[in-house]
């Protein structure tokens, strides 16, 4: 499933953008501390270079990855994945898998047993070991899992976690008949009258707060557009909210910016702080914003949620109403204390008590910048920039040997030089072709050598060139077979150009790809697989475009031929080797646009300028807009305006295509769709809007795919549904970079460095081993 984290999709395609250290690695994974050694081993902390944090240190409310990353090293998750990133089921016994030709076992807190029942429900019981113990010295339970569950599923909760939409039986039963007060406030609106659930000085302070939470917002854009120089018509309100994708008037205040903003988001101030922050978070800018998530009963509801089962003290069972196989992804819970983040006082299963009031999470907010686990290592604190941690002797794999680590802020543009001079030890900087020469120099020549250690993978993620299709086609019919031919075209000239464009900017650390998915997925069609084809190969008659030993400028030549034939087809006049006239409901002129910070600094500019070339002696006007404000982008696109973008997608391990294709998120509004914020949180819903594609073969498809485990089966589903997505031409799949993570050859022992590191499996999945020189 592809990730809709802004900062994904936004800056995931940017050389910038390096992967995040801790991704993926099931929850291992810091600090100068002042306690003696011991069983933890080295005193001599390991500083690791990290982009910058939030403090939202939450298994439950972290927003930013970064964010995620730094509790994920404190945490333990209720199972974990090898290096191929598939589930081992078998944790307490420990499961021997194959990988690169040497063996490795993996072991985990569980053990768990999937069972597909005659009557369609599935049922997955986990075994917990009996010798699991929190940092902290308190012993881990069942009870704290089922803590864990019923905070992402109770009715306020708002984090990003979506195990509350999965199909668990009795999961609506237990979530209707509650809003949160902030909610309910916001869908009766400024003028209510009826204050049966809320008092009338409740709501009127509501509002005062939420309008002076947004021009504070306002007031954030604005000074971020000045101190970075980014407005070229000066530094008016109207200038920076413009250069932020809102239109106001040259005399217009930073209030009247931020009434601008909450009109636009239907007054919704939470979805408006946590998607325009530039900085700040709900809590920063609303005062007592914690007493306004407080839920509100508005109906009836279940006191339990019947597919939780308690079957034993280190034991449950979950029953799911369906076959669901992207189900398993979301029960990958942390084992998060109750007795820390809960109240045990409030627990009693046997009573529907689950460790906090129903529609409360106040007891489990106060913990946000403080996280506690039995993950490898123990958060010590956050401050000048730098989370210390300290290692967790009851770590159930062993106490790691190095007993301090800290996590330290840098700029990607320091990250390289840190490594050279100290300063940090481990980091991860983008692996663009500069920075890989300048490893390579410190080296010798080499990516690896006696001053620096390179590992590289591919990203959980690809670049893509997207077109909206309800604005790129004819006659206002975006599936018809005039409209695919009109896409197509502009689909033959982007890829021809993608070869040259990523070798230029990425070098080897990054290759092309054919179909809308990340490589690094198990369902990625490969060369060597029956039907494969390179993206927008063929004309308008299925004959192929290209010839082995082709110079490239015969490739272009073809390509535009090719093009033209598109073009005519979509109902394009056509004479002397160019379009002249454009059909009902198409143009001669059409708008791309590109997050390359005005300087043209993206891996896909290359090919948009070669393309502008292209498409001019064809007869068609290819706007290129290069946005220094990346905000830009994304508002025009949740505003519907948009026509062609290019940008990058973030994956998870599982495939499944809903949130990104399914018909029913085409057309979702701002308000309800999966807008999401710079620092990496996100509103759960579909993100189809951004294609706006409507296909009743696509969606039967995407969920026969869901609704079977049998991998081979799932993946000719999706390939079919990869050709069906290919055929609208909605979507150019660009390419898929490689990210690196650098050590110091000088100060870590890199031979005790998890070995064969994975996209899925990094360096910290194995942290307790690795050992400083």
């Amino acid at each position: 499933m592809k990730d809709l984290t802004r900062r994904n999709f936004l800056f995931g395609s940017l050389a910038a953008a390096g992967m995040t250290l801790a991704a993926c690695n099931n929850g291992q994974g810091g600090s100068d501390g002042g306690s003696d050694g011991g069983d933890g081993g080295s005193d001599t902390p390991l500083v690791v270079g990290y982009s910058n944090f939030s403090s939202k240190f939450s298994p439950f409310f972290s927003e930013s990855a970064y964010d995620k990353d730094a509790h994920e090293i404190t945490q333990l998750p209720i199972y974990t994945f090898d290096r191929l990133g598939q589930d081992v089921y078998h944790g307490i016994q420990g499961e021997t898998r194959e990988y690169n030709g040497t063996d490795y076992t993996y072991h985990g807190p569980a053990d768990i047993e999937i069972t597909e029942n005659a009557d369609g429900t599935v049922t997955y019981d986990f075994t917990l070991r009996e010798d699991l113990v929190f940092s902290d010295g308190e012993p881990v339970t069942i009870d704290d899992a089922i803590f864990t569950m019923y905070v992402y599923s109770d009715p306020t909760y708002d984090g990003s976690t979506v195990l509350y939409s999965q199909p668990i039986e009795g999961m609506e039963a237990y979530r209707t008949g509650m809003s949160s007060l902030s909610a309910l406030i916001v869908e009766a609106g400024p003028d209510n009258t009826d204050f049966t659930n809320w008092t009338e000085e409740q709501q009127t302070t509501f509002w005062t707060n939420a309008n002076a939470a947004a021009t504070a917002i306002a007031q954030e854009i604005v000074d971020y557009c000045i101190a970075a120089g980014v407005n070229a018509e000066g530094d008016s309100v109207a200038a920076c909210a413009a250069n932020w994708g809102f239109e106001l008037p040259e005399t217009a205040t930073v209030k009247d910016f931020g009434a601008t903003m909450m009109e636009a988001y239907g007054n919704d101030i939470a979805t408006l702080v946590a998607t325009e922050n530039a900085g700040s978070g709900i809590s920063d800018v609303f005062p007592g914003w914690d007493e306004y998530t407080v839920g509100v009963k508005t109906g009836e509801s279940a006191s339990n949620i019947s597919g939780i089962q308690k079957t034993g003290d280190y034991s449950m069972r979950i029953v799911a109403t369906q076959v669901d196989a992207t189900l398993i992804n979301n029960l990958q819970i942390y084992l998060t204390p109750l007795h820390y983040y809960g109240d045990a006082a409030q627990y009693d299963y046997d009573n529907n008590m689950f460790g906090f009031p129903k529609g409360d999470l106040s007891l489990i907010r106060a913990k946000t910048t403080q996280p506690l686990g039995a993950g490898p290592y123990k958060f010590i604190k956050f401050e000048n920039g730098v989370i210390n941690y300290e290692a967790n002797e009851n770590y159930f794999l062993g106490a790691p040997k190095i007993k301090y680590m800290n996590w330290r802020e840098m700029n990607d543009a320091d990250k390289i030089n840190g490594v050279l001079t100290g300063t940090v030890d481990i980091t991860d900087p983008s692996f663009s072709k500069d920075n890989q020469n300048a490893i390579s120099q410190a080296n010798g020549g080499e990516i690896s050598g006696s001053v620096v250690t390179t590992s590289t993978v591919d990203n959980l993620g690809y670049g893509y060139i997207g077109m909206n299709v309800t604005t790129v086609n004819v006659a206002d019919e975006p599936g018809s077979d005039a409209s695919k031919n009109l896409r197509k075209g502009f689909g033959t000239i982007f890829s021809v150009y993608r070869d040259v464009a990523i070798d230029s900017y990425y070098g080897e650390g990054a290759s092309v790809i054919n179909y809308p998915i990340s490589n690094t997925s198990w369902a990625a069609p490969h060369a060597t697989d029956d039907g494969y084809q390179v993206a927008f190969s063929v004309d308008v008659d299925g004959n192929g475009i290209y010839t082995s030993g082709m110079s490239s400028d015969d490739r272009y030549a073809a390509a535009k031929a090719a093009a033209l034939g598109f073009f005519e087809a979509a109902g394009y006049t056509v004479a002397d080797g160019k379009v002249t006239a454009a059909p009902e409901g198409a143009k001669l002129e059409y708008e791309v646009m590109i997050p390359a910070d005005g300087s043209g600094d993206h891996p896909a500019f290359m090919i948009l300028t070669e393309a502008k070339n292209a498409f001019a002696e064809l007869g068609i006007n290819l706007i290129v807009n290069d946005l220094s404000n990346s905000a830009d982008l994304w508002t025009k696109i949740e505003a519907g305006q948009h026509e062609i973008w290019c940008a990058a997608w973030g994956a998870t391990r599982d495939p499944d295509m809903y949130q990104i294709y399914y018909s029913d998120a085409a057309n979702s509004e701002k308000a309800s769709g999966s807008r999401v914020n710079p620092n990496g949180g996100v509103n759960q819903g579909g993100s189809n809007y951004m294609y706006r594609i409507t296909d009743p073969d696509l969606d039967q498809l995407i969920m026969d795919g869901r609704t079977s485990t049998d991998q081979a089966y799932r993946k000719q589903i999706y390939k079919a549904a990869l050709d069906i997505i290919i055929d609208w031409a909605c979507e150019i799949p660009t390419y898929q970079r490689q990210n690196a993570i650098i050590f110091s050859t000088e100060r870590v022992n890199v031979a005790t460095v998890t070995p064969d590191i994975t996209t899925f499996y990094g360096w910290m999945a194995e942290i307790e081993n690795t050992e400083m020189n």
